[in-house]
């Protein structure tokens, strides 16, 4: 007898679970305007048919609260297969909690997890399920940050470039909120030097500079070529962003801390970006990642996934107006240690597994579990 593909016999969600887990960096690292040495990533798993779907999001361990708070009772008992909408339900449910921030984040991990979780149950890959167009997708190593003394950034990028040859690489500037412009002027020039010609250097300033310093440092840089310069203001700074983008020769990048469609929207239509990025934990997860490069393509303009490459990599496979991914060190590190199926970059780009069902990862549960956090 033939299977008919619309007769899908399925089960409702019949498990939520929410966990944080706090893992030390290798090393003291630092932007232009946070220090940090540790990172928190709370886990969502979600079952339903005897599978389970998995998706996460960096953030405060208070996101997990919110997941077991408000939005378990949304999910549990639904149709798996209906993630809009669980999604929408959840978007009105967490109101009063403050989308933009902990609850956005904690949104975007179950949003997730269930995309997974429905890709298992159909025994496709994500990438598939949401319609492939393309098969490889494009990264870019980042890290270099401002803690990083010379050898240890050498080594970070030999390690890209070199070794594993990724063809764009990304440093930290701003240090100590922009006061520090020398340091960072060395630094780009020793990115460059290490990196050679034939790689595209990227920066980024986490919003350290003010808008005139931050052209008069794309000016001070021009002999070390950068062509993509991040966040070189607050990302809240639209005209700013907008006066700088007229003013410099590298792309202007902003949007990583969009969480809901009206911000990326506003960012667009104030021509504030050359390349509008998007993070696919904050944002709203799959369902509203793609919504975002869809607010992108009308503006013309491509997305790049912020961070979290392995979340982003099934649902960047799926867009046509992509850039490229963020293959960021703190979060690599993390994802490669506590996850089988896990990405291999060699040769700057990701290639999803073309059978593996879902995201195609399985958690390491045993090797995380030390460290779990209340």
């Amino acid at each position: 007898m033939s299977h008919d593909p619309l007769m899908i016999d399925t089960t409702p969600v019949t498990d939520v679970t929410a966990a944080a887990f706090t893992i030390p960096t290798d090393s003291p690292e630092a932007d232009g305007t946070l220090a940090w040495n540790s990172t928190t990533m709370v886990l969502v798993q979600v079952s339903a048919g005897g599978q389970v779907g998995t998706g996460w999001t960096y953030a405060p361990a208070a996101a997990a609260a919110v997941v077991s708070g408000i939005l378990t009772d949304l999910v549990t008992g639904g149709d798996p297969m209906d993630v809009p909408g669980r999604h929408e339900t959840m978007v009105r449910a967490i109101r009063n909690a403050g989308r933009p921030g902990i609850a956005g984040c904690a949104l975007s991990a179950v949003d997730i997890a269930l995309w997974d979780l429905k890709a298992r149950l159909l025994g496709v890959p994500l990438h598939r399920l949401l319609g492939a167009a393309r098969d490889t997708v494009p990264v870019y190593g980042s890290g270099g940050f401002t803690t990083y003394h010379r050898h240890q950034l050498e080594q970070q990028l030999t390690g890209w470039v070199q070794e594993q040859s990724i063809p764009r690489v990304k440093i930290k500037i701003g240090e100590a909120w922009g006061t520090r412009t020398d340091r960072d002027l060395h630094r780009i020039r020793q990115a460059r030097h290490v990196i050679g010609d034939d790689t595209a250097l990227y920066v980024d300033a986490n919003g350290a500079y003010g808008c005139k310093q931050a052209i008069r440092v794309a000016a001070d840089a021009a002999d070390a070529n950068v062509v993509w310069f991040e966040e070189p203001v607050s990302s809240d700074d639209l005209v700013g962003l907008q006066q700088i983008r007229q003013m410099v020769r590298p792309d202007v990048a902003a949007g990583e801390y969009g969480y809901d469609l009206p911000y990326f929207e506003r960012m667009c239509a104030a021509g504030a970006v050359d390349c509008l990025q998007a993070d696919i934990t904050r944002c709203g997860g799959i369902t509203d990642w793609l919504k975002v490069a869809a607010v992108a393509a009308a503006h013309n303009l491509e997305v790049s996934g912020h961070c979290a490459p392995h979340l982003h990599a099934h649902a960047a496979a799926a867009i046509p107006n992509l850039r490229h991914l963020e293959w960021f060190h703190d979060h690599v590190r993390i994802e490669q240690r506590f996850f089988d199926g896990a990405f291999n970059p060699t040769g700057g780009s990701l290639r999803p597994d073309p059978h593996a069902p879902g995201h195609g990862l399985t958690l390491r549960a045993p090797d995380i579990a030390s460290f779990q956090v209340a």
